[in-house]
């Protein structure tokens, strides 16, 4: 093995790898064919350079042309990328790991939501055109149950008990599972998404067939279809489909809902880990001050 691009293929064949979670395996495979494939010269790609020659300076070469696609997504190439190369440093293809060598930007946590005439605009522009509707769907359900994205996207039909109007899901995140009562408006969708696409598995998959078969988006198809949706509705651009769980759960939040029953929905294992949702707002605060009102005046 010479090349960066011969230590993921060796990497992508070894037991650690095969060991992983099907999903993972999935987006480690991805992540490592962008990265291999990521420009470092006008003629030389990262893959085509030698093990002996990687050094730290190219390593933050190919970190900033990440960057362009996000701080988030310039961080997970550089974690997948590590994991290749310290199985050429376990090796001794190489003496040391350079991208870990790496200082990564820290991503900013977001606090952007979703009004409520947003979430309405955005689903009727997205169910108006039937290209969009599975995104639509996937949209839907991550602002109504709760959920990250990623998980509503690879959600099969057999995550859902339409007998008792459920959906039992083990998040890919923290593998937590979590139980959902599905509402009418919901149940309805459903079911009529299951009558045009219950013959395959996945609840909301491309549309359209491709190569003979329906398959699910991959994950970073979804946000320029979102952005596309958006822009036809007139939306701002800074609000994403990532921002409806935050959104739903700020929701609960405010509406005085427990913490311990918001848990049971998000999936969070401890109170503290609620923190980044927990607002001081106007409905926050009136809510606490009408609610010890209401105790002393019992």
């Amino acid at each position: 093995m010479k090349y960066v691009k011969d230590i993921v293929d060796y990497y992508l064949s070894s037991p650690q790898f095969l060991a992983l979670r099907g999903k993972t395996q999935h987006s480690y495979t991805y992540r490592l064919m962008e990265a291999t494939q990521t420009q470092i010269t006008k003629d030389r790609t990262l893959g085509e350079y030698r093990l002996s020659s990687l050094n730290v300076s190219l390593c933050k070469i190919a970190y900033q042309s990440w960057l362009k696609r996000g701080v988030r997504t310039a961080n997970l190439m550089a974690t997948v990328l590590s994991v290749a190369l310290k199985m050429a440093e376990e090796l001794e293809l190489i003496n040391r790991n350079p991208m870990r060598l790496v200082k990564k930007m820290k991503t900013q946590q977001r606090k952007t939501m979703w009004t409520t005439d947003q979430v309405r605009t955005f689903l009727d522009t997205a169910y108006s055109e039937y290209k969009w509707r599975s995104i639509g769907l996937i949209v839907h359900m991550a602002y109504t149950f709760a959920q990250r994205v990623g998980d509503m996207r690879s959600l099969k039909w057999d995550n859902i008990n339409f007998d008792e109007r459920r959906v039992d899901l083990e998040q890919s995140k923290k593998r937590a599972e979590v139980h959902l009562p599905i509402g009418d408006s919901m149940y309805k969708m459903l079911q009529e998404q299951h009558e045009d696409f219950g013959f395959q598995p996945y609840v909301a998959p491309h549309p359209l067939p491709r190569s003979g078969s329906y398959v699910i988006y991959r994950d970073v198809e979804i946000s320029p279809i979102v952005n596309a949706i958006k822009k036809k509705a007139n939306l701002p651009e800074d609000i994403t489909a990532m921002d409806m769980r935050r959104t739903a759960i700020t929701e609960m939040v405010e509406a005085g809902v427990d913490t311990t029953q918001i848990m049971a929905v998000s999936g969070h294992n401890s109170p503290s880990s609620m923190s980044p949702y927990i607002k001081h707002t106007f409905n926050s605060a009136s809510n606490a001050l009408n609610k010890r009102e209401e105790y002393k005046n019992a």
